[in-house]
C-alpha cells in the first residue's frame, strides 16, 4: 500500500498559479501510475491529470490542457501539479491517486483503476 499526502493548494485569482505536491510513502516502488483527480462542490469527481512512473506517458483532461502540468521527483517519491492560468471552474479538491496495475492509457482517467488516495488539497479560484 502507498501513503499519499497532497499540498499546495490555496485561494488564487483567476490568471493565477498553484503548484499542487503529492508526497508517497509506503511501497512506492510499486508504483505504476499517479494521477490527479478534483471534486467540486456539488459535483462527482473528475480526471485531471496522470503519468507513467517510471515512464513519460502523460495524459490530460480537456479542460486542463494547455494549463495545467504533472511531472514527477522520482527521488522525492512526489508528483507535482503545476496550474496555471487558473479559472473559477477549477475551483475543487484535488486529490492525488497511485496504482500498482500496468493500467493502459486510455484507463488512465478511470478513477476505478486507482488503489491508493490522498485526502485532498483545496483549491479556491476567485473571479
Amino acid at each position: 500500500q502507498v501513503q499519499l499526502e497532497e499540498s499546495g493548494g490555496g485561494s488564487v485569482q483567476a490568471g493565477g498559479s498553484l503548484r499542487l505536491s503529492c508526497a508517497a510513502s509506503g511501497r512506492t516502488s510499486s508504483s505504476h501510475t499517479r494521477g490527479w483527480f478534483r471534486q467540486a462542490p456539488g459535483k462527482e469527481r473528475e480526471f485531471v491529470a496522470a503519468l507513467r512512473w517510471g515512464g513519460t506517458t502523460t495524459r490530460y483532461a480537456d479542460p486542463v490542457k494547455g494549463r495545467f502540468t504533472i511531472s514527477r521527483d522520482r527521488a522525492k517519491n512526489t508528483v507535482f501539479l503545476q496550474l496555471n492560468n487558473l479559472k473559477p471552474e477549477d475551483t475543487a479538491d484535488y486529490y492525488c491517486a497511485a496504482t500498482s496495475r500496468g493500467i493502459i492509457w486510455s484507463m488512465m482517467a478511470n478513477e476505478a483503476e486507482y488503489d491508493d488516495w490522498g485526502q485532498g488539497t483545496q483549491v479556491t479560484v476567485s473571479s
